[in-house]
């Protein structure tokens, strides 16, 4: 892999998004930009779990080595032997790659290279880390953490009672997000995408995590709080909340997180993570109407 050094003096950002810091290095400052997505995740400089050189090339070559997963359009994955080599493609690029990452297996130190003659048509409007560079980045970063990444919206009372609905796209996350900002002081961390991980401060509890990954909402918050509860979202009559028994809740919540597939030890890491998750947080499934009776109900609902 082409290294990714330390460079004194260099222009750099960090960032740090799901309690995954990144730090961002480059020859020159047009290399480094962070876009209006990523600003509220922008940190002071500090230790970094990931540091990202990115280059500017005047060109990258098409590569016909066999990809372990193929994205069908967007990106590919291939096993460099020491490193992975992730190729990210745009329609009007052809069949050069736009940006080529370069990682190390345990995703920790990664060369970002930029195809400059396709790049710069664009200005600042296709930047470094646009998605899904970093949320693809971060996703295998936390293969090798106790931490996951979830389709949910994460909502937190005033009280700080921390409520996490999962679901498929078009199960109800948007409609409950709007249901409660209608009606209640809440926030919202994120309406589409959770990180949930182990509580540094306190390794008997979870934590919740926004990510820039939003939904329709746009509900993208760089915060987190303790994680109370989790509700598997459905469509159905009478607002019903059933507990989920640990390997229920484990297999519906696998069904609903991003997980790399590529790599057995990846979803092996995975499932036991969530295991300890509904050890540590109940889980219930939420059969809702899409009214203010299905805020009332989880407002007085007790476990």
């Amino acid at each position: 892999m082409p290294s990714a050094n330390e460079h004194s003096g260099s222009p750099c950002r960090h960032l740090s998004i799901g309690g995954v810091s990144l730090r961002i290095t480059a020859g020159d400052r047009s290399a480094v930009v962070i876009d209006a997505q990523h600003e509220p995740f922008a940190v002071e400089s500090g230790c970094a779990d990931i540091n990202i050189e990115v280059q500017r090339l005047p060109c990258i070559s098409p590569s016909s080595q066999r990809a372990l997963f193929d994205s069908g359009s967007t990106w590919r994955l291939c096993d460099c032997g020491q490193d992975f080599r992730f190729d990210f493609g745009y329609p009007l690029a052809g069949h050069a790659p736009a940006k080529r990452l370069f990682v190390d297996r345990t995703y920790r130190s990664a060369t970002l290279q930029l195809n400059w003659l396709f790049l710069s048509k664009f200005g600042d409007r296709i930047p470094p880390l646009a998605y899904p560079v970093d949320e693809l980045l971060i996703m295998h970063r936390l293969t090798q953490e106790k931490a996951i990444e979830l389709h949910g919206s994460g909502i937190v009372r005033a009280d700080g009672v921390g409520n996490l609905f999962v679901g498929h796209s078009g199960a109800g996350k948007s409609t409950t997000t709007r249901l409660w900002t209608m009606t209640e002081d809440v926030e919202v961390l994120s309406d589409d995408r959770i990180i949930v991980r182990r509580d540094t401060s306190s390794p008997t509890r979870i934590r919740m995590y926004g990510t820039p990954w939003h939904g329709e909402g746009m509900y993208a918050s760089p915060n987190s709080a303790p994680l109370t509860r989790i509700f598997v979202l459905e469509h159905g009559h009478g607002n019903v909340i059933t507990r989920l028994s640990p390997s229920q809740a484990v297999a519906e919540l696998f069904a609903r997180s991003f997980v790399p597939f590529h790599r057995h030890e990846y979803v092996d890491s995975a499932l036991e993570f969530l295991q300890e998750l509904v050890d540590a947080v109940p889980v219930y499934r939420y059969a809702f109407e899409p009214d203010q009776r299905a805020v009332d109900k989880i407002i007085h609902f007790h476990d």
